[in-house]
């Protein structure tokens, strides 16, 4: 396929054939009556990932796994605008190219959309919250939940130190754990958010009842972390919603209109099982 900078966006990352992105911006590409195109691109390398940036294929892009950091690091010498989201949380998903270049991060949006919407009843500035992981994807859970109200917050990472950095560079209000510590964080506690893997293993017993656990992975829809919340209680919250909440600005950035009100978690769900 030939692209040029008129109508093509994108997503991309490192596998990205099981992607959904462009599922949802198919859709409302198709509902809005536009004629752009959303496709996936899997560059190789960082380096490609660079080249395709710097060159005049995409109008933008939306950034997954494991370049979110990249394009943060392709950013900042080339006097990108950087969003605020994305300079406190050193990791972009969302570039608008062109005359007026822009990197953003709407994964916490995408976060606070699915808490709103599956766990209606929790109080952010409430809650204990606790974060597990301290990678990219754990900085924006932190930055959203900050951002959201809650001033209780606990990171727990398989190297403690990690956590340790992240919660003083987010100061006041959060607290390192290792993952040896993860049953002592989670005492209490009123929202879990996985930012990492799954734990098979991962007692939700010292948990708040009413709480909520959120997983970011989509796939499986119903994570094992998941299951187990469902079980004890515990409102499960799914990484779909936050896939279609963080789209749903990414689509005003880059198609310049809100995103058409159809519903394209349906069409996700057929595709998933589709998938299989």
């Amino acid at each position: 396929m030939t692209l040029s900078r008129d109508g093509v966006a994108a997503v991309i990352g490192r596998p990205i054939h099981h992607s959904l992105s462009p599922v949802i911006h198919g859709a409302w590409l198709e509902a809005a009556g536009l004629r752009n195109q959303y496709i996936a691109l899997a560059p190789e390398t960082p380096q490609a990932v660079w080249a395709l940036l710097d060159s005049d294929t995409l109008l933008g892009c939306n950034v997954t796994a494991p370049y979110k950091e990249v394009v943060f690091d392709w950013a900042r010498p080339r006097g990108v605008v950087i969003g605020p989201e994305a300079a406190a949380t050193r990791s972009v998903n969302l570039v608008r190219l062109g005359d007026h270049p822009r990197a953003e991060s709407t994964d916490g949006t995408g976060l606070l959309a699915a808490i709103r919407e599956q766990a209606p009843h929790l109080d952010l500035a409430a809650a204990t919250v606790v974060v597990l992981g301290a990678g990219g994807a754990g900085r924006a859970a932190v930055q959203a939940m900050t951002s959201g109200g809650a001033t209780d917050i606990r990171v727990v990472n398989r190297t403690r130190d990690r956590a340790l950095v992240l919660a003083e560079e987010q100061g006041a209000g959060v607290a390192g754990f290792g993952l040896d510590e993860v049953e002592v964080a989670l005492t209490g506690s009123h929202l879990l958010i996985n930012a990492a893997s799954s734990l098979e293993t991962l007692d939700l017993a010292g948990m708040s009842a009413g709480g909520a656990v959120m997983d970011m992975t989509y796939r499986p829809l119903e994570t094992p972390l998941l299951a187990r919340a469902r079980a004890r209680g515990l409102t499960p919250i799914d990484g779909l919603a936050m896939l279609i909440g963080q789209a749903r600005p990414s689509f005003e950035v880059l198609f310049g209109q809100p995103a058409p009100e159809i519903d394209v978690r349906r069409l996700c769900l057929e595709a998933l099982e589709a998938q299989g």
